[in-house]
């Protein structure tokens, strides 16, 4: 594509940050069809993820697929990205996040974790959750809180990226905030692209409606 995760300075510290985006899920209450397929202007949803975190300067990216592992990993082959796959992906979400972050270098300072069907995250939107990590007093994991409402994506430090590795396969991201309310550090945000993703063809119906732009679930011999 051209462009590669890097970024230049800015006013505070840089950080080496990852991201691992999820793109494992069967998408069950779509119709089963992988969602990170479904097309945005045209474009699959995680084509869209990957511009957005080459905007925002990543320094690296790990794609963890699952269902539908052929065309997903047809669609992001022209990027400079880490696949990992897990093959347990029926089993939740937490074992993809694992999956993820071990095929991540060692040496982020960061991590960004993002679902792949969330349609309106930019890289201005990446950026934000960055900022507030870099200021943020006390706290491993950042969430992003709408109206009280928790969002996504999340960022990790290496204190909470160690905890769900020292956990086993049962300690995702959810559950360790869950668990450990003393980790998390709450960024209050009016950006309601943090909270907007698309679970049902429903979402895709009313997202449409309000924005005018056409979506498109992925083909039938994509969806398995």
């Amino acid at each position: 594509m051209g462009c590669q995760f890097k970024q230049g300075g800015g006013l505070y510290t840089r950080l080496r940050v990852g991201a691992v985006l999820l793109a494992a899920g069967e998408g069950q209450r779509m119709g089963g069809v992988a969602k990170s397929l479904i097309r945005l202007q045209g474009v699959p949803l995680i084509n869209r993820q990957l511009v957005a975190l080459s905007g925002a300067g990543i320094d690296e990216v790990v794609v963890v697929t699952g269902h539908a592992r052929d065309a997903v990993e047809a669609a992001v082959s022209g990027f400079p990205v880490t696949l990992a796959h897990n093959e347990n992906y029926k089993d939740g979400q937490q074992g993809s996040v694992r999956a993820g972050l071990d095929k991540l270098g060692p040496n982020c300072d960061a991590v960004l974790i993002l679902l792949a069907d969330q349609p309106l995250i930019g890289a201005a939107d990446l950026t934000e959750l960055i900022a507030a990590f870099k200021k943020r007093g006390q706290g491993h994991v950042l969430v992003p809180m709408v109206d009280g409402q928790r969002g996504n994506p999340i960022v990790l430090d290496d204190v909470a990226r160690a905890q769900i590795h020292a956990s086993g396969t049962n300690l995702g991201c959810r559950n360790l905030i869950e668990r450990n309310p003393e980790l998390v550090c709450v960024h209050e945000t009016a950006n309601t692209r943090f909270v907007t993703d698309l679970d049902t063809p429903e979402d895709l119906a009313r997202l449409a409606a309000r924005t005018g732009w056409r979506l498109e679930l992925p083909q039938v011999e994509t969806a398995a």
